[in-house]
């Protein structure tokens, strides 16, 4: 796909991070009288778009919500649909993301994932992890309210090993601290929190690390969303005053 000339320039303030919950797809395929997993193989086609993007305007962090801890209610069909999806898009991606500088990394738990799938991932990550141009961030079998309970749960672990300095590790115990025991440790909280098909809701992502991200709902389908839809959130939250509870 040709890509459009937007500069850094045209874009004066950009979000170092931008986290996107993708939604739509099922339903962008019924309204096309197509199976629901259509949509997700058509979304593959959004993914390659925002990264270009991305790497184009040098966005450095992207995360992308791929697969909730919640999506496993879903069809049995559907949810061997999608990862024999994740699975050919890992390889797929293999090369392309190490060539353009792109580190490949997940949030979530990757046990649930089959052992094959859970090879691929780590050796992209092992393939891509000196790249510097743009984290790509996958949230499989993700969700947040688990991720906060593990971090206490690796919190409390490292306290008890302490022994006698347990207590005074506890009361020493802040936000910077406690975020190095998170799935995004050493990643920038998201500025923009991106969601399409127009709900309004987080659906269990991010929930800590999006306390103050600017959010942007756009009525477009994942499928549909493409650059210039990307480009107009960006040109939103260039709008946008963050005062993070100051005033102005």
């Amino acid at each position: 796909m040709e890509r459009t000339p937007e500069t850094r320039a045209e874009l004066p303030v950009l979000p170092v991070h931008v986290a996107i919950i993708m939604d739509g797809n099922g339903r962008w395929a019924q309204q096309r009288g197509l199976p629901r997993v259509m949509g997700h193989q058509k979304g593959t086609e959004t993914v390659r778009v925002v990264k270009d993007t991305c790497l184009d305007l040098k966005i450095p962090y992207l995360t992308l919500y791929a697969f909730s801890r919640e999506n496993w209610k879903r069809p049995k069909a559907e949810i061997e649909f999608l990862m024999n999806l994740l699975d050919r898009y890992l390889d797929s991606e293999m090369e392309g993301l190490a060539k353009e500088g792109v580190r490949f990394r997940t949030i979530g738990d990757l046990t649930s994932l089959h052992p094959r799938i859970q090879d691929k991932i780590n050796a992209l990550k092992a393939r891509t992890e000196r790249n510097t141009l743009l984290h790509l961030t996958l949230a499989l079998n993700y969700g947040a309210r688990q991720e906060i309970l593990q971090a206490v749960k690796r919190f409390s672990k490292n306290a008890l090993e302490a022994g006698s300095s347990a207590v005074d590790k506890i009361n020493a115990l802040d936000v910077k601290i406690f975020e190095q025991f998170l799935d995004t440790a050493g990643i920038p909280d998201p500025d923009l929190l991106i969601r399409t098909s127009g709900e309004m809701r987080l659906s269990n992502f991010l929930l800590w690390q999006c306390s103050y991200s600017e959010i942007y709902v756009s009525d477009k389908m994942w499928p549909d969303f493409g650059r210039e839809d990307f480009v107009r959130a960006l040109r939103e939250f260039a709008e946008r005053e963050r005062r993070y509870g100051a005033v102005s």
